[in-house]
């Protein structure tokens, strides 16, 4: 890689900060409701969590500028996913609910140089 081509630490936030924008709207105009956003406990922060009916949505949020190093998708490994289950158990532990339904889905968010950012909303990652 040559130098100044690494992105450096406040670039890859202000990255994270924007896709994560573009995914809660994406979300509300889908008719989720949001109920919490970068909620953080000892193992680990959810990006975003969302009631989709009476389903509790545990939404990781992955976004790229391009897919040269992998897609957004595939940055969500089958560790993550277990480790997204798990947080989502403890965001309704520590809220008081026993939902009935929790589900993991995935915001992929591809801001390319040009034009607008592609969203691609996956539903119950599996």
């Amino acid at each position: 890689m040559t130098p100044g081509t690494r992105a450096t630490a406040a670039s890859r936030t202000a990255l994270g900060a924007y896709g994560e924008q573009v995914a809660v709207r994406h979300l509300v105009e889908a008719g989720l409701v949001v109920l919490d956003r970068n909620w953080r406990c000892p193992e680990g922060e959810i990006d975003v969590v969302l009631r989709d009916g009476d389903v509790l949505v545990v939404c990781e949020v992955k976004t790229r500028t391009s897919v040269l190093a992998g897609t957004p998708h595939e940055a969500l490994t089958d560790a993550k996913l277990d480790r997204l289950h798990r947080l989502g158990q403890a965001w309704a532990r520590a809220h008081g609910l026993s939902p009935e339904r929790t589900r993991v889905d995935l915001v992929a968010v591809l801001r390319p140089r040009r034009g607008p950012a592609v969203v691609d909303h996956v539903a119950g990652v599996v």
